[in-house]
């Protein structure tokens, strides 16, 4: 059985990883999940960037997307309005809630680190 402590330290390896994602780029709770070697693990990782927006180090927790580019932790950032216009301000058009062109933004830690 996993305790707190597994599960704190892989939050701290999902901050790691999250602190390397470029200005400009964005990924996927999957694809963090799968290059910590915890395939199917999106919902863990989306906790852990939950849990993240009462560190005092400020996180790209906004470059961090669902598998289709659409913004689903926007409501985690005290304002519906907030990730969205983080990405903006990097560059990023957004329609519906979604990144517009995310194929060609997407940054896969599997294949960039």
């Amino acid at each position: 059985m996993k305790s707190r402590k597994d599960d704190e330290s892989f939050f701290e390896r999902v901050y790691e990883v999250v602190r390397l994602i470029p200005y400009g780029r964005v990924t996927t709770y999957g694809a963090i999940g799968e290059y910590l070697g915890s395939k199917g693990s999106a919902r863990m990782v989306g906790w852990a960037m939950n849990a993240s927006h009462s560190f005092p180090e400020a996180l790209p927790a906004h470059r961090v997307v669902n598998r289709n580019g659409v913004l689903t932790g926007k409501h985690h950032f005290g304002s519906p309005d907030i990730m969205q216009q983080l990405l903006e301000n990097e560059g990023h058009i957004i329609y519906n809630d979604i990144i517009t062109g995310f194929g060609s933004v997407f940054w896969n830690p599997a294949t960039e680190l």
